[in-house]
């Protein structure tokens, strides 16, 4: 009887394991449908700092089309922006780091990433972007900066030596902030190493971004 007990203990601890492993792994990775994504973009609810819906899918679209790879989103704010560049990423068999310091974003844009089933290709990191980009490991070919605007040049700085030839940067918000960002602006229009352009893309904030194109 003894016997019989430890043998049927120990086999209800291993399903016991294997079902919380399996939950575990469709927590982090579970498979949803197009159209509950398509669902789900259209009915997140906006917020004032969340990435427009217009430049979310022109985000989406540069990195998909630009087979791009490892990218990085500098303040995720509500995740809007990490799941739309999360549908490119996964596609190019890629992965996409996005960087906030507030708790409450970070549990919010995780939270939207595992409903999206990005879990695999999207990972959120807490914290200063500038203590956390410099321990990033490898190369990026891609990142979005959207954070606080007078710190996008040391942003830009803290990873430029992982950002590969050929990499995009794209920064939000440079028009209504031209000012508190013109060190960066200056920076990437007369750095010989950088091709870029400004361009105005959401009509809803009547804002743009500067696209720059490492060149080496």
């Amino acid at each position: 009887m003894r016997r019989f007990t430890l043998t049927w203990l120990s086999a209800s601890i291993l399903v016991f394991a294997l079902c919380a492993f399996n939950a575990h792994s469709q927590d982090q990775g579970a498979k949803v449908s197009d159209e509950f994504r398509r669902d789900y973009i259209k009915n997140f609810r906006k917020h004032g700092l969340s990435t427009t819906p217009g430049d979310a899918m022109f985000l989406r679209i540069l990195v998909e089309n630009g087979k791009l790879k490892r990218g990085i989103e500098v303040g995720c704010a509500f995740g809007f922006g990490a799941i739309n560049m999360g549908i490119a990423f996964e596609r190019n068999g890629g992965q996409l780091i996005s960087l906030d310091i507030d708790p409450e974003m970070v549990k919010t844009s995780r939270d939207s990433i595992q409903k999206m089933g990005l879990g695999k290709t999207c990972t959120v990191i807490e914290g200063d972007a500038l203590k956390t980009l410099p321990t990033l490991e490898g190369e990026f070919d891609f990142i979005f900066i959207d954070a606080l605007k007078r710190d996008y040049l040391k942003y830009l700085k803290a990873v430029l030596p992982k950002m590969k030839p050929g990499a995009l940067i794209v920064a939000d918000n440079v028009i209504q902030s031209a000012r508190e960002m013109k060190d960066y602006l200056e920076w990437v229009q007369d750095d010989k190493d950088f091709d870029t352009v400004i361009v105005r893309s959401s009509m809803d904030k009547n804002d743009g971004m500067a696209i720059s194109y490492k060149l080496k």
